[in-house]
Order: C-alpha cells, then sequence, then structure tokens
C-alpha cells in the first residue's frame, strides 16, 4: 500500500495495526524488569517463508531503535520498502526461501505493540507515561511469548544489528537453549556513557517542547514534533561517520551558489537533517523514542554477574558471529571485541568480522557487500550444522 504519510494512519497502525498481533489477556501477563506486570498487552509482528515440519528453521530478526516488524515488505506508514531487504528475502542472506523469517515490533514501540502510545484499557486513553520504563530483556521476553504462541521450541538463528544486536544478545543470555545461531551487528553488551549522553540530549529536546505538555500531548491534540525533530536530527548524526557526511555533503550549499547570512538552511547537511526530522515526526511516537532510548541505555548484560561478560554465555551451546565496521564510532570494533573475549573466555563458538566501511553505524542497513558475504557464510554453516537443506 504506497501512500505518503500522515498523521492518521500512524496513529491506527498503533493499536489495530495491518500486520499480525499476538495478544495476550489479563491472566497472561508481561513482567517486567520495572517490578510491573503489563497485562493486557500485545506484540505485532510479520513473517516471511514456511515452518518446515521440524520447526527447525525459524529466524528471529530484532530491529533497530526506530525500526518496526516490516522488515521485508512495504511499510504501511511510509509506503517504502522494508527497512532490510538488501539481507531479507529470497535468495538474500536470510533465505525466506529456506528460512520462516519473523520479526516483532518491540514493546515500548508505536507499530502495534503494546507502547505509551498505546490506548490503557484501565483509562480509555494512551498509556503516555503510565507505562512502565522498560529494558532490553522486557523486549525478549515479549518475543519469547510471541515465539511459544508460534509454537516454536528454539530458533535456528537470531539476528539484528544496533538496538537489534543487543536484542540478540540479551537472548543468547536469557534463553541458551532457544537459541542455534545468533549474529549480533553492530552492537555491544553494554550501552556507553557518550551514547547515554547522546540519548539524553535528544529526551531533553522531547520534554522542552511546550507540545509535549508533560507526556500527555495525545491526550490533548499537540505533538512535540519540533522536540522529537530535534532529537532525531541529533542521533541521525552519530548514525554517519565524518567520511560519509563528507563525501555526501561536504560543504556544498543547498539551492544556492552563495551563503545568505541567515539562519535558513545555506548547507546540503542542514536541509538533509531537518528532512530527516520531517520524515520522522510522521511515523514514530515521542514517548516511545523516551521510552526505547531509555531501554538501550539500561542495557548493560553482564551488570548481574559481577561486571564479568564471560559468565553470561557460560555453557553456552549457541554459535556466534560478531560483525563490527570500521568507522563505526557509535558502536565502535571495540565493543565487538569485548563480546569476542568474552565468547572465547567461555569457549562458546564464535567468529568475527570487522568490516571495512566508510559508512558509520548505519553500514548494516546499507549496501555492503562483505557483510552480506559473512552473514551468507555463517548462516549457511550453521544451517548445515542444524541439519537444514
Amino acid at each position: 500500500m504506497s501512500q505518503s504519510p500522515s498523521f492518521l494512519e500512524p496513529r491506527s497502525q498503533i493499536d489495530d495495526p495491518s500486520s499480525p498481533v499476538a495478544r495476550f489477556g489479563a491472566d497472561e501477563p508481561l513482567v517486567m524488569d520495572a517490578g510491573m506486570a503489563l497485562a493486557p498487552w500485545q506484540i505485532a509482528y510479520q513473517t516471511y517463508g514456511t515452518l518446515n515440519t521440524a520447526k527447525s528453521n525459524a529466524v528471529l530478526i530484532c530491529h533497530a531503535l526506530t525500526g518496526d516488524q516490516h522488515v521485508a515488505n512495504v511499510s504501511p506508514v511510509t509506503g517504502k520498502p522494508g527497512w532490510w531487504t538488501t539481507m531479507v528475502g529470497p535468495g538474500k542472506p536470510v533465505d525466506t526461501d529456506r528460512f520462516f523469517v519473523i520479526c516483532a515490533n518491540v514493546i515500548g514501540g508505536c507499530s502495534g505493540s503494546t507502547g505509551p502510545a498505546t490506548i490503557n484499557p484501565a483509562t480509555g486513553h494512551p498509556y503516555n507515561l503510565d507505562f512502565p520504563v522498560l529494558t532490553i530483556r522486557d523486549m525478549v521476553r515479549a518475543q519469547a511469548a510471541l515465539i511459544d504462541r508460534l509454537g516454536i521450541a528454539s530458533l535456528f538463528c537470531v539476528l539484528g544489528g544496533s538496538m537489534g544486536g543487543m536484542q540478540v544478545l540479551q537472548w543468547a543470555a536469557s534463553y541458551p537453549d532457544r537459541v542455534f545461531s545468533a549474529l549480533p551487528i553492530a552492537a555491544a553488551a553494554r550501552h556507553s556513557a557518550q551514547n547515554i549522553a547522546f540519548h539524553e540530549v535528544g529526551r531533553q529536546a522531547i520534554m522542552a517542547d511546550p507540545d509535549w505538555r508533560g507526556g500527555n500531548y495525545l491526550n490533548e491534540g499537540t505533538r512535540p514534533s519540533k522536540g522529537l525533530g530535534v532529537a532525531r536530527m541529533g542521533a541521525h548524526i552519530t548514525y554517519l561517520s565524518e567520511l560519509a557526511l563528507h563525501r555526501k555533503f561536504g560543504r556544498n550549499f543547498q539551492d544556492r551558489s552563495a551563503p545568505t547570512f541567515s539562519f535558513d538552511a545555506d548547507f546540503q547537511i542542514e536541509s538533509y537533517l531537518r528532512y530527516q526530522g520531517l520524515q520522522f515526526v510522521e511515523r514514530f511516537d515521542a514517548n516511545s523514542y523516551l521510552y526505547v532510548t531509555k531501554a538501550m541505555d539500561y542495557f548493560d548484560l553482564a551488570a548481574e554477574h559481577d561486571g564479568i561478560l564471560a559468565r553470561v554465555f557460560k555453557g553456552s551451546a549457541t554459535r556466534f558471529c560478531v560483525i563490527s565496521f570500521t568507522s563505526d564510532w557509535l558502536f565502535p570494533t571495540s565493543d565487538s571485541r569485548a563480546i569476542v573475549h568474552a565468547l572465547n573466555a567461555a569457549a562458546a563458538s564464535v567468529g568475527f568480522v570487522e568490516i571495512e566501511s566508510d559508512k558509520g553505524h548505519d553500514a548494516f542497513l546499507l549496501d555492503e557487500p562483505e557483510m552480506f558475504s559473512a552473514a551468507r557464510g555463517f548462516i549457511d554453516a550453521a544451517a548445515r550444522a542444524r541439519g537444514l537443506s
């Protein structure tokens, strides 16, 4: 369904999305790390391919911060192709002719899974800030409930990049017997102080917008578009490398040959960032942005193991492949190496690929042949070990 973005369409996708939805009743609460139980609740998802008779070919894809379940189909909100069509599809590294692929919108998101924009059945109004603060582990618990609902005992592979990679690591830690292979890309076992700082700037931009209304903007018919747009602009800079910015924009002027000596968008990079902000506010909920960024900030996989990451993976039979990019300064290669060292110390099966790229953190979403080759090789080898043709 190809159409231009609108405010009404994203709203309709929050409570009653066009994708499949698994609904859990009052007697099936999602117990969260904050000490609250969410019930009733729902999780929206998409599937591609066919589950085999043995139910052994299921692949779970975990999306990044502002992603959704529409990994390989046209988005009903933007009308654009899925966000990872380079990786997922017939004949792609995650081959939908071979595997049953699942991608769910995270809890706390705004594309059909329960989150702050969802109607709270107790009040008849959106949860807003009454929604419990969540963690990456809460997201994974919700995904595990979905996998149970689908009747799948174990997953052939769990993969994802950035926040999706965090979920991959949490899956391997929380449900090691249910994950045959794991592919975290451009991720880390804990969020750095620098990344927390970037997220806090974005959250403060949203909360400083008068239209945020203390988080109650949906009840009052407003939207903190300016604050959310600024948050997106700031975050988007972190997804790119200096070389990528220079190659694409340099110091080129936007539709002019000389400076205007004003605060208009003189430079192409200024115009690009403003465009990114405007597009983002049409498809994403501001409170969801607060909640999901906070979940990333809380992520520290080794925190309950005295800070020793190897203990998290002790005895794990999961096969791992860790991928990083040389120009990713948001989740640098050192973060991936820390994961690999911990897996080696735990005697886990692990491969590591550092890919030469000047595209920054967003490289995992782009056309990177080396990443596709590495992912395909790892998945094919794991499929042989799993007995999948």
